[in-house]
């Protein structure tokens, strides 16, 4: 996918045609502000997957789950890190 970065100014005077830049030409757009990455035009259909939407890619009686299972019991052995109230004088 061909990428473009282009600052915040240029992209509200020629939004439409990036936008057609980015659905028809499937480019991928940078919006800078500053010199810094604010923001990017990605087409729709190619959208990036976040990795809590994989499914079946571990077994119920996959190992992991032991390892976890021995981190949060040792965790409870250890008091809990909150902020404690003194008491009123």
């Amino acid at each position: 996918m061909n990428e473009q970065t282009i600052s915040v100014a240029e992209a509200k005077k020629n939004l439409s045609d990036l936008l057609g830049k980015v659905a028809y030409g499937k480019k991928r757009i940078i919006i800078t502000k500053r010199g810094r990455p604010m923001a990017c035009l990605v087409p729709a259909e190619t959208q990036e997957r976040h990795l809590g939407d994989v499914k079946g890619w571990l077994n119920g009686d996959d190992p992991f789950f032991d390892t976890m299972d021995s981190i949060v019991k040792n965790r409870t052995k250890h008091a809990p890190r909150i902020l404690k109230k003194h008491p009123e004088k």
